[in-house]
Formats: C-alpha cells, structure tokens, sequence
C-alpha cells in the first residue's frame, strides 16, 4: 500500500510530537506582561471592526433608501399619468398594479428607515 507524500510527513509529525514534548525540561510561564497587550489590541481591532462595518452597512442602507425612493418617485410619475388617461367610468388593471408597487416599496423604504433592531 502507497501513501501520498503528505499523508507520511502527517504521520511523521504526528509521530514526533511525544518526543518534542518529552524533551522539554521545565515548562516555560507565559508572562502576563506579554499577553496583555496582544489581547487589548484584538480587543481594539474587533472593536475597530465592527464599527467598520457598522458604517459599511448603514452606507449601503442609505445607497438603498435612494435607489428605492427613485423608483418610488417613477411609480409615483407613471401612476399619475395612468389616472390623468382614464376617465371617471375606467379604472385600469394597471393603475391598480402600480398603485401596489407604490404600497409595497414604501412600506419597504419605511422599514429601512428605522435601520436594523
């Protein structure tokens, strides 16, 4: 049975960890002055982090609100001329389709608006 290259340097590594760690005498103490600040400065970069994307995030909310209330303003215009064509006896499938739209994509950019709970 042929193994591949990488399944015998596993083997091998595997194999020598008791040895390197039989051969360590005394146990060396992590210093604390050595570990406080690398765990501040993860504490900072999470904290930087997340504030990045927090901005990220509210950016490509406000990019969305303008891109929905455009079209809500080209519903809105083409619902106007639809209604100014028809007469009081017509109401077409189509005025009450954009009508619709309109209702849907308000209450959508209303949802935006008061951002993510």
């Amino acid at each position: 049975m042929r193994f591949k290259p990488s399944v015998w340097l596993a083997i091998l590594v595997v194999s020598s960890l008791p040895t390197v760690c039989q051969n360590r005498e005394t146990p060396i103490p992590p210093s604390t002055t050595d570990i406080t600040p690398q765990m501040g400065d993860a504490d900072e970069t999470r904290t930087r982090m997340a504030r990045d994307m927090e901005k990220k995030a509210a950016k490509e909310r406000i990019a969305a609100l303008k891109n929905d209330t455009d079209k809500l303003l080209k519903l809105s215009v083409e619902l106007k001329s639809y209604v100014d064509k028809s007469d009081e006896n017509v109401l077409s499938l189509t005025v009450i389709k954009k009508a619709e739209a309109i209702e849907k994509l308000a209450k959508s950019v209303k949802d935006k608006m008061k951002g993510p709970n």
